[in-house]
């Protein structure tokens, strides 16, 4: 693997490319445990294929129909063509929640058991992300002193962590209770507060800071349209700061190798945003794009595949020379990518329209 320094272009308000070893790193199960992830993927799509057909687009609500693009481990998907969004062909309701978040094993998820690790995993992967918000807000006009925010969805408190260590105002609400026991504890203080998911919208709709941030979040909430209109009720909101992931080449990658797990699309991902899906959902509620960082995983899971793929059919060697050669150029390959406009995943700050 190369250095660990980002290979980053920043071009006007949008800036690609991230390094990827952080994630080669933390995401080494995808790796050495493919056929246990299959497993609970299965688990994850036995529960989806129970729900009600998805008859309206997550985004725009306009009717499903036609054709579905594509078809994998066991699902279709669909592609809107009205806003670009991605849905996968059922539903996902409270009883889809409850069967596959509660059967979650939260320490196979979560192995930091000391500050230490925490801290680092907080200052490699969640650090720079904060960074980049508080310059961007600063860039628009506000003090630093001036920013406050709230991070719905905040698990295990990361992002929170990485916010106060630069010295913003920020607390979060997350609805795992042991989530937010870990993450108080690794902080050593009160950073997030446990919610119940009927409770969000109201405090959303009431809370007096001028940034929400939604970190992994819209693509796991269930009632979509509630949250988004609780945001657009309160005009204190002045911006929103999200990281979703994207229909990209990694949905093409899984696609073609169903017997490697498919991490992008599928498993508690029942639909992707896109550029425009996503444009569609700002302009709803009143929002623009104001600054745009994107750097995926495509390469990561195409080096993933292949590898698995490798060791499954006997070849380790050709495994071992490919990782020679294919590691060292995976962040320039990526930054093609970003750069394509067809990566994984975005991080998007949003600016309420005057």
């Amino acid at each position: 693997m190369q250095n660990d320094t980002a290979i980053e272009v920043n071009l006007d308000k949008k800036k690609y490319g991230k390094s990827i070893g952080d994630i080669v790193k933390i995401k080494s199960d995808f790796f050495n445990h493919n056929e246990d992830m299959l497993r609970l993927s299965a688990h994850q799509a036995d529960a989806l294929l129970l729900q009600k057909k998805r008859e309206k687009c997550k985004i725009c609500e306009k009717p499903i129909s036609g054709e579905p693009l594509y078809h994998s481990q066991r699902m279709d998907y669909y592609l809107c063509p009205v806003c670009g969004h991605l849905n996968s062909a059922y539903e996902d309701t409270e009883d889809f929640a409850e069967r596959v978040y509660l059967s979650d094993n939260y320490e196979n998820n979560y192995s930091e058991e000391d500050r230490m690790r925490y801290r680092q995993r907080m200052e490699s992967i969640y650090l720079p992300k904060a960074s980049f918000l508080i310059g961007k807000l600063e860039e628009d006009g506000l003090e630093k002193g001036e920013i406050s925010i709230l991070d719905d969805g905040a698990g295990s408190g990361y992002f929170v962590s990485a916010l106060k260590h630069l010295g913003i105002k920020a607390r979060g609400i997350e609805i795992s209770g042991p989530q937010v026991e870990f993450a108080n504890r690794m902080a050593g203080e009160s950073i997030l507060e446990q919610v119940d998911s009927g409770r969000i919208p109201q405090i959303i709709r009431e809370t007096g800071v001028n940034t929400v941030t939604l970190i992994g979040v819209l693509e796991h909430v269930i009632d979509l349209h509630s949250l988004l209109t609780a945001i657009k009720d309160n005009t204190a909101i002045r911006y929103i700061f999200l990281s979703v992931p994207l229909f990209s080449f990694s949905c093409i990658f899984e696609a073609s190798h169903q017997h490697c797990y498919n991490r992008h699309a599928g498993g508690t991902h029942t639909h992707l945003f896109s550029d425009s899906s996503l444009k569609y959902m700002a302009e709803g509620i009143g929002f623009e794009e104001t600054a745009s960082w994107k750097f995926g995983s495509d390469m990561m899971d195409l080096y993933r595949m292949i590898s698995v793929s490798l060791d499954q059919s006997g070849n380790p060697k050709l495994r071992e020379y490919f990782e020679g050669k294919f590691l060292p150029i995976l962040d320039e390959l990526q930054l093609v990518v970003d750069k394509s406009e067809f990566a994984s995943e975005t991080h998007l700050l949003l600016r309420r329209k005057a």
